[in-house]
């Protein structure tokens, strides 16, 4: 098995020992849990307000999976984890943007106790990498 180390800009950087993402065999990658960091700044954005806080999440998440030349419909599953379960509806209205409802990846959603940075969301997910 191969294992490819895939980092962007456009994605905020890892702040401890783990990287943006692992592309494993040429075929999945394995995107780390995103949060609201902005990277153009490397500052966390928009405390306290989930929805601008997960479009945040989505647009990093995006951005690494074009760096491995993927994208939303090559996501085969998701994790969610939030802060508040009563953020739910509101995360994912924006989540829903994303993905056609026909063809969604499998998803897990969890309330955690605590968040890096103390966001309100953090998202993760696997994709199949497409002419690899």
């Amino acid at each position: 098995m191969t294992r490819e180390i895939v980092t962007t800009s456009q994605a905020p950087a890892p702040v401890g020992p783990y990287n943006q993402a692992i592309a494993a065999s040429g075929k999945m990658l394995f995107v780390s849990g995103q949060i609201a960091i902005d990277p153009s700044t490397n500052q966390l954005a928009h405390s306290g307000d989930v929805v601008q806080q997960t479009e945040l999440v989505m647009a990093n998440l995006a951005a690494i999976l074009q760096q491995a030349g993927a994208n939303w419909h090559d996501v085969v599953k998701t994790g969610v984890f939030l802060k508040d379960m009563n953020d739910f509806a509101a995360m994912n209205e924006v989540y829903g943007k994303y993905f056609n409802a026909d063809t969604a990846p499998a998803r897990a959603c969890v309330e955690v106790a605590r968040l890096p940075k103390d966001v309100l969301v953090e998202i993760d997910c696997i994709a199949v990498i497409p002419h690899a």
